[in-house]
């Protein structure tokens, strides 16, 4: 197939000719629905994938149900999980769930192993992914262990919504900062009564950004 699509990784755009038409040659377009499941927990690992365009989530979820999300995988980026499961011969430990309609490039196992192998620009390629993504995951779990909830909640509505409303619900924001809807619940409540959200069914406005931005600025201090 052609490889166009290798203009949307600018990381490897100087891959050596040989491993550009590896590439070219072995990679496979795919496509998934919002909604789709894209790997499961214990899952074996057959292909690198190269996303092209759309929302991956990767998450975990506990024995008792609890979910919190790891990472997002955007167009242009690849997915640690699966690149740590090709290396490691061992199946997924997540879920990978398509958040929008997604397009990647399959690349089978073996071609990977090959480029790896054989190419020195994919293999930095491969690593300073895996590096970057590994440090956003020391943050998350620095966040989560050490840093208290109603902080964290206060910066994620700030993120997603300091413009004005999002369309989210309770448990959506519990399942982001692994923590249960009813805790969340209380925290929003609270931030309503302080006037910095309004709360409706199934969307939250911020309604006063810059009370949300004092209470994090008085409570870091």
């Amino acid at each position: 197939m052609s490889g166009d699509w290798l203009s949307s990784y600018p990381a490897i755009g100087g891959l050596e000719p040989a491993a550009r038409e590896r590439l070219a040659t072995r990679g496979q377009r795919i496509s998934a629905p919002a909604g789709a499941p894209l790997f499961q927990p214990g899952a074996e690992c057959g292909n690198f994938l190269f996303l092209l365009d759309g929302t991956v989530r990767v998450q975990m979820v506990a024995e008792n149900g609890r979910e919190i999300v790891l990472y997002r995988v955007g167009g242009g980026e690849t997915c640690i999980m699966t690149t740590a499961c090709l290396m490691a011969h061992q199946g997924y430990g997540a879920e990978g769930i398509a958040e929008t309609a997604i397009e990647a490039i399959a690349v089978p196992e073996p071609a990977f192993r090959e480029l790896l192998a054989t190419s020195a620009t994919f293999r930095d390629f491969v690593f300073d992914a895996f590096g970057t993504r590994l440090a956003d995951l020391m943050v998350l779990i620095e966040e989560v262990a050490f840093r208290r909830l109603d902080l964290r909640l206060a910066d994620l509505l700030l993120k997603r919504g300091g413009g004005g409303a999002m369309e989210v619900t309770h448990q959506e924001l519990a399942v982001e900062l692994g923590s249960v809807r009813e805790v969340v619940s209380r925290v929003l409540k609270e931030f309503e009564r302080k006037g910095w959200v309004a709360l409706a069914r199934g969307r939250i406005s911020v309604a006063d950004a810059k009370g949300l931005q004092n209470y994090i600025q008085s409570m870091a201090a």
